[in-house]
């Protein structure tokens, strides 16, 4: 334990890079001439890429693929041309395109997009330097964070902008509906994948082998969301392994020396798609990505979105992670061309790598003073004098930089200038009259039906909530260990970190918390509450410190809206149990826990 608390204060203790503001040139010098630079990256050991004809000419022509062509002819009954066909009408539908000239188009429209709607977007120049040297040495695989899809265009632009090389990204099939933008997403360096593949055997062949061989020839940087989806509550979701199967397979087949995996954070003070996202999880369909809608959207030009982070973390060797725990001698059992099964070693190592990836993007995670404003809100949902606020964010601050929190919080700054500032840029979420502020709640004019209050009222709670859950990693741990304080009826510690690995265990699906690390999870929120002086060590006894109940009150009030949400009641007191994710990750609990069963009707 001694040493896991060395580990974890070096953690919190730890400097993060300088950020660099990339919109203050741009808004000193031409767009144009920004556009038109000569762009020259430095290239993966030198090499010449290839065209991206010349790339699907070689994926239609590998080992790997004519293999399960051959396999899906003798199964089907078709011609082997027939089936070479279809490969290649899959591969035409899916492969980028990627051309510098609709690069520039984007960079020069981007340019006057962000500059529009963002005061700054921060990049860690640091970061940005160990990425150009991993992208000479091994293949790179870029994976950020996905709040929204400003994501992977401000991901592009970044790249540009320092003249490195533009990745090769990801894409569901929605964006290819869009006329005229898939093309040009498709121009840009997107390729297109299906969101699920079923059985297809060829279909997952062609995927497969086109992503492996771009990152073979070091094509250009692979980047794909780990989360597999844009995470509507601003919560990490559960990574995805398919993908990431797909990337790490070459190394374990001995195809390349080693894969470097550089996580990346990306913090928004306020997201675009904020009230969107609250109607999704409320039941109200998604809109279809369509032209005519992104046209429409141009409004939000003339809003203010406050400022932007991106953090590239150092690059994650493959290689160093599978030293001692990766036999790779399995894979030379097989040819190389005939596809195989990850085994139960093999797939553990990969979920292990996913979780330690999406911690890192979460560590690197800025979090904003709202983030604080609406965390405290949400526990006074009636509303709170203003002074107490002010008050209580002050006290809030102290606490996450104590449990090392990423802060952007300006220097030599009053904290109540802080606050306001953040509330005025937030005004379509919480509101101040008189000396109190409370949420707003945005309706139709005229009177409404208490179905449309209620409504109404989820919608601007789910809102500030998807801004609370930026700063939930952060509290995590300890507020399942306040949790298990609460509820063990005993101060023994085994009783408590049974309670806590129950807790723990419950809300598996809800936030990320590594398979097999719950007593490094529990010695961390003990270190934690120890350090804040919220609880005492005793022999064997954890108990609460006579100054620490205020400590422990906020960390429980912070979990219980998923504690409710996980109490399936039929008197719901609390909106965000209506959050159609909430209740999904609850079902998958139960479930999990034996408690129900699925059944296929």
């Amino acid at each position: 334990s001694a040493v896991l608390y060395l580990k974890t204060e070096f953690l919190f203790l730890k400097k993060r890079d300088d950020f660099e503001d990339i919109l203050e040139e741009r808004r000193n010098s031409s767009d144009l001439r920004y556009a038109f630079k000569c762009y020259t990256p430095v290239l993966y050991r030198g090499l010449t890429p290839c065209k991206a004809a010349t790339l699907k000419s070689m994926v239609l022509q590998s080992e790997q693929l004519l293999h399960v062509i051959n396999q899906v002819s003798a199964e089907s009954g078709e011609s082997t041309d027939v089936v070479k066909d279809e490969a290649a009408a899959i591969l035409e539908e899916m492969a980028h395109r990627l051309q510098l000239r609709t690069i520039r188009f984007f960079a020069y429209t981007l340019s006057k997009a962000f500059k529009a709607l963002y005061r700054s977007v921060c990049v860690n120049e640091e970061g940005i330097q160990r990425l150009q040297q991993a992208m000479q040495e091994h293949p790179v695989v870029l994976l950020p964070s996905h709040r929204s899809y400003m994501d992977f265009l401000m991901m592009s632009y970044i790249l540009y902008t320092y003249d490195l090389s533009l990745p090769v990204i990801a894409a569901g099939m929605d964006f290819l509906g869009m006329k005229f933008v898939g093309e040009m997403l498709r121009m840009s360096g997107a390729f297109f994948i299906r969101r699920s593949f079923g059985g297809d055997q060829l279909y997952w062949a062609v995927f497969s082998e086109y992503v492996k061989t771009m990152l073979r020839k070091g094509y250009a940087p692979i980047e794909f969301f780990l989360e597999g989806t844009r995470s509507r509550t601003c919560k990490s979701l559960t990574p995805k392994l398919g993908l990431l199967n797909i990337v790490m397979e070459p190394f374990f087949k001995g195809e390349v020396f080693d894969v470097n995996l550089v996580p990346v954070s990306m913090s928004y003070e306020r997201v675009l798609e904020e009230s969107l996202y609250a109607r999704e999880l409320l039941g109200v369909p998604k809109p279809k990505e369509s032209t005519s809608g992104l046209l429409k959207a141009r409004k939000i030009l003339s809003e203010d979105y406050g400022s932007m982070h991106v953090y590239f973390s150092p690059p994650v060797s493959v290689r160093s992670l599978a030293q001692g725990r990766i036999n790779r001698s399995q894979f030379n059992l097989t040819p190389r061309h005939v596809a195989q099964k990850p085994s139960e070693e093999t797939q553990a190592f990969v979920n292990d790598v996913a979780y330690r990836i999406v911690r890192l993007q979460q560590e690197n995670m800025v979090v904003k003073p709202w983030v604080l404003v609406a965390t405290l809100l949400l526990q006074s949902v009636e509303g709170m004098e203003l002074t107490e606020l002010m008050e209580q964010t002050s006290w809030l601050r102290d606490l996450a930089r104590m449990f090392g929190a990423f802060l952007d919080w300006p220097d030599h700054t009053p904290c109540s200038m802080v606050v306001s500032s953040s509330i005025s840029l937030h005004r379509n979420l919480a509101c101040v009259s008189g000396s109190r502020i409370s949420l707003v709640v945005e309706g139709p004019q005229g009177p409404e039906t208490p179905e449309e209050a209620l409504f109404n009222r989820a919608v601007s709670v789910l809102s500030c909530a998807s801004y609370r859950n930026q700063v939930l990693h952060v509290f995590l741990r300890p507020a399942l260990l306040a949790m298990a304080l609460s509820n063990a009826n005993s101060s023994r510690k085994e009783d408590i970190y049974s309670c806590f690995d129950f807790l723990r265990n419950v809300f598996s699906d809800e936030f990320i918390l590594s398979p097999g690390a719950s007593v490094q999870d529990f010695d961390e929120a003990c270190h934690l509450l120890v350090k804040c002086g919220a609880v005492e060590l005793l022999h064997q006894d954890v108990v609460m410190a006579e100054s620490g109940r205020t400590v422990l009150s906020f960390l429980t009030l912070l979990l219980e809206p998923f504690l409710q949400g996980y109490q399936v009641s039929c008197s719901l007191k609390c909106y965000e149990v209506l959050s159609s994710d909430l209740q999904k990750n609850a079902l998958n609990a139960l479930i999990r826990l034996n408690v129900v069963r699925r059944v296929r009707t």
